[in-house]
């Protein structure tokens, strides 16, 4: 699929062999002020996650892909559509880069410019959003150079540890950059 493949990574749904990685990712500790998870999962509950995974983003309202590397076919990282609304068209997204090491490679930003351009192509989506924890410095910037625009502030939305951070909220109107495209088309004829 055209679509999900980058120069650098390719995003693909999830496949049984995840299950681990997965649980993994989602047992991390230090990832969980991200997700807002409390818990630990079980290996039982990702397993039928991702035997599950296969449903319709229209049933489920939720979309997760892998983020895989091309050159080694390695599972990187995960992005996620969610709180999938048809009516009004518009997902939130998330993403994560596991392993620090491939963090800042630009792989999370190829994943969300690949997320981007599926949501318009086949979702047909108006707009995703995205929620990031305001001290998220490096995921403020992806979102701010991924054309995200901040609109506005929840605060002391989230509790970590003892104390209370402030939730942005950034959105990206997918109609207005092709309708910006266009008028600048139009002025440029003769």
């Amino acid at each position: 699929m055209q679509t999900l493949e980058g120069e650098h990574i390719y995003l693909r749904a999830l496949e049984p062999k995840d299950i681990t990685d997965i649980h993994r990712i989602e047992n991390d500790e230090l990832l969980w002020q991200l997700s807002e998870t409390q818990t630990p999962f079980s290996l039982f509950t990702i397993k039928e996650y991702v035997e599950n995974a296969h449903r319709d983003i229209h049933e489920v309202k939720q979309l997760r892909l892998a983020i895989c590397n091309r050159d080694t076919d390695k599972l990187i990282g995960l992005v996620d559509l969610f709180d999938f609304d048809a009516l009004n068209q518009r997902a939130g997204v998330g993403i994560l880069i596991e392993d620090e090491a491939n963090r800042g490679n630009g792989y999370g930003a190829e994943a969300l410019h690949l997320i981007v351009g599926y949501s318009k192509k086949h979702l047909q989506l108006h707009q995703l959003y995205a929620n990031i924890g305001a001290q998220n410095t490096p995921s403020i910037k992806l979102f701010e150079k991924s054309r995200f625009t901040h609109v506005g502030t929840k605060k002391d939305w989230s509790r970590f540890r003892e104390s209370f951070t402030d939730e942005l909220l950034y959105q990206h109107l997918l109609e207005c950059i092709l309708k910006k495209l266009l008028q600048l088309l139009l002025e440029l004829e003769p």
